[in-house]
């Protein structure tokens, strides 16, 4: 009996036993030390640092969110009027995080786009109130109730429960303004073109658009005197600084790829989008870039613009088509195309479950669905009329994968 007992207390002094018990002892994984930073969050695809844009729905639709280093390419639709509001929620989202601002134009001020920033609404993020015209106090039990999705009753239309709980997002009110007391709790940096430029035009051929170089030196001097390259002191607080460049590649910025098709500048914005890019890797930043492509001559140049950007979205709003007043779309202001979703530290990228998505604009949300047909149409369109639907049929081919041809319309 004293044999086991001496082998068994020299086994906790044995360093074989004691190399082979720490190797197979579970060690708890420390948390990166960005974590922390207000309004962040690491991804649960590749534990990538990741921000919100600002609509809950996005970040569902591109992977969670917006991976802190990365730029995002929003294509304007024709009146710039639904992209222009998204800019408006990326930068409404950091002044409520804390975060740091740069916001760009060439053609509105940028303090004018900071005080036109939608106001959060932070007590109705966990319980949203119903949207007014909608129907409530319905009964679940009533006869008019689902009964065959009986379980989907209560879900919501849109997935934001990235939202709900973990306040990684929030929600606005479009009809009302940011508080002004809270605007001004943002560190905001901008850059208005107009009053960078010299008064008299320089006598260069230059390949590369001067507006362009300006912007990216000044984005360059933000990033190095707040410290988000990282080379400030370590006790520092850490924050995020977001970046918001307005209708980027326009004529209003000096460049000509929306005028000719063979334009002088033809490299200037991709230059630039690479060097942006190298500065957004190397700190803690994240950029938001709406460009005109509608206007765009060259599609080769917009083909290299898409290369240059980590996530690419297109709008193509029904406003001033005949989509507009076609009762298939009335539920709905437009169209959004996930054009690109970046690869990062991972060998595939996130790929959304559906590409048949469309966007209306409400008053306390922007929100993304799957655009599909209506169960009925005999409220809104008469059975008589086969020529409309026979058009209708023919725009729903490519957005929904309708195989109708010619002739042929939808009958329900």
């Amino acid at each position: 009996m004293a044999a086991p007992c001496r082998s068994m207390s020299g086994a906790g002094t044995d360093p074989d036993f004691s190399a082979t018990r720490s190797t197979t002892s579970f060690h708890k994984k420390s948390r990166s030390k960005f974590v922390s930073i207000p309004g962040t969050r690491p991804s649960v695809q590749n534990g990538q640092l990741i921000v919100s844009t600002g609509v809950t729905s996005l970040d569902y639709v591109i992977g969670g969110g917006l991976a802190v280093g990365t730029l995002l390419l929003i294509e304007e639709d024709k009146y710039d009027s639904y992209s222009r509001m998204l800019l408006k929620y990326f930068l409404a989202e950091g002044v409520v995080c804390g975060h740091s601002l740069f916001i760009a134009s060439a053609r509105d001020h940028p303090d004018e786009i900071l005080q036109e920033l939608p106001a959060p609404l932070l007590d109705d993020i966990a319980n949203p109130k119903p949207e007014e015209g909608q129907t409530q106090g319905i009964d679940p039990e009533g006869p008019n109730s689902m009964k065959i999705a009986w379980r989907y009753q209560n879900l919501p239309k849109v997935q934001t429960a990235l939202a709900s709980s973990s306040r990684f997002g929030h929600y606005y009110d479009v009809s009302k303004p940011m508080d002004p007391a809270m605007r001004e709790t943002a560190k905001c940096n901008t850059f208005f073109l107009p009053n960078e430029l010299p008064f008299q035009s320089s006598t260069e051929t230059s390949r590369v658009n001067i507006g362009y170089t300006k912007l990216l030196r000044s984005i360059q001097g933000v990033i190095r005197r707040e410290g988000f390259d990282g080379a400030s002191l370590q006790n520092k607080p850490r924050s995020i600084l977001r970046i918001g460049v307005h209708s980027l590649g326009s004529a209003l910025w000096g460049d000509d790829i929306c005028c000719e098709e063979n334009p002088h500048y033809l490299y200037s914005l991709t230059t630039f989008l690479y060097g942006l890019r190298a500065l957004l890797r190397a700190s803690l930043s994240v950029c938001l870039v709406t460009v005109p492509s509608h206007l765009i001559q060259n599609k080769a140049i917009m083909g290299r613009v898409t290369k240059l950007c980590d996530t690419v979205i297109g709008l193509e709003s029904f406003r001033g088509s005949e989509r507009e007043t076609n009762p298939l779309y009335k539920d709905y202001h437009g169209l959004l195309h996930v054009k690109q979703i970046p690869h990062l530290n991972c060998l595939m990228c996130e790929v959304p479950d559906t590409k048949d998505l469309a966007f209306k604009l409400k008053r306390k949300q922007f929100a993304i669905e799957r655009l599909h047909l209506p169960p009925d149409l005999s409220d809104t369109v008469s059975r008589l009329s086969k020529q409309d639907l026979a058009e209708s049929a023919k725009l729903l081919r490519l957005g929904c994968g309708a195989t109708a041809t010619g002739k042929k319309h939808l009958d329900f």
